[in-house]
């Protein structure tokens, strides 16, 4: 396999490849001329498209039930590899880990998670010794406590923690990234593209990066990157880190183009941004239960439209002449 073709997606770009296959199978010739335009507009789309298209052949040779999980859901698809019984379930998972082991990142550490949530659902789940954890979209956990520690996983996504008190073990939340020790505290653990950035709302929390000795105590009001070799610099933390568990997203003089990235976390398919408009600034607080309400907020404030062609693909594009001086 081409080396550039097995690198990794990142889960919302996979999700994305996901819908758009359901959709193309009406075969609505408006859908098609969409599914394009997001095919070719981004390298790592029309990756997932492939490597997609490979699981599809791989999936069909050995069952077609299997392919039939695989694009129904993330639930069904974790039932089924429990039930198919060994001899399926070892054929799914080496086709999966074949396609997708060129980094740690698996899709398959997603869907079978203990506890996650789909794209735009946010949980909150309390642990067996009273934390309390909210899960923000496409979020997943894998839950691992024994008699010397209590440990969750972040396999994607983002998270809030609430530890309980009362609790002699260390609590550790744990990336590929390294790992964070609960310093009887509130904290905000979220997989970024560059890294895990670890938010501290209250208390303290000690960072450990995977391939280094350095950790660092963070208090109450930072925030940090942390990668695999080391810590970024501390930083003071933004306003509203938490907003998201209110069901907001508030942003101070915020790049356009970072604000229709976050809001595209929780919606599917593609929402994307023009050039010429990802760099103008906003500030204002934003529904995430409501993302298309979310962007017409933008339309009073900025010279900008919202061009929608189907319910997968909406891009925020400069405000047309026309638009702006209409006859």
């Amino acid at each position: 396999m081409n080396p550039i073709s097995s690198r990794p997606v990142s889960a919302q770009v996979l999700d994305a490849a996901i819908a758009w296959q359901l959709s193309l199978d009406s075969g609505n010739p408006v859908e098609r001329e969409a599914f394009s335009k997001w095919h070719a507009a981004h390298e790592e789309h029309a990756r997932a498209w492939r490597q997609l298209g490979m699981l599809d052949q791989r999936f069909s040779v050995a069952s077609g039930p299997a392919r039939t999980a695989l694009l129904q859901s993330r639930e069904s698809l974790r039932r089924r590899m429990r039930k198919l019984g060994s001899g399926m379930a070892s054929v799914v998972a080496v086709m999966g880990l074949a396609l997708f082991t060129a980094d740690r990142y698996l899709p398959l550490d997603y869907w079978l998670a203990d506890q996650r949530t789909a794209t735009g659902e946010q949980r909150t789940l309390r642990l067996a010794d009273g934390t309390l954890i909210n899960l923000n979209t496409h979020s997943a956990v894998d839950v691992r406590f024994d008699e010397k520690q209590r440990r969750v996983i972040l396999q994607e996504g983002e998270i809030l923690v609430e530890t309980a008190h009362g609790d002699a073990r260390p609590f550790i939340v744990e990336t590929r990234e390294g790992s964070m020790r609960a310093l009887g505290t509130r904290f905000l653990v979220k997989r970024e593209a560059e890294g895990t950035r670890l938010s501290v709302l209250q208390s303290a929390v000690a960072a450990h990066p995977e391939s280094s000795p350095q950790e660092q105590i963070l208090r109450e009001g930072q925030q940090v990157l942390i990668r695999n070799d080391g810590l970024g610099p501390v930083a003071a933390l933004g306003l509203g880190a938490d907003a998201w568990t209110r069901g907001m997203l508030v942003v101070d003089n915020a790049r356009l183009g970072d604000l229709v990235h976050e809001l595209g976390r929780y919606r599917r398919g593609h929402l994307g941004v023009a050039p010429e408009v990802a760099d103008l600034r906003i500030t204002g607080s934003f529904p995430l239960k409501d993302t298309n309400l979310a962007l017409d907020a933008l339309l009073p404030t900025l010279p900008v439209q919202i061009e929608q062609h189907t319910q997968w693909w909406v891009t925020v594009a400069a405000k047309t002449e026309a638009k702006r001086n209409p006859l």
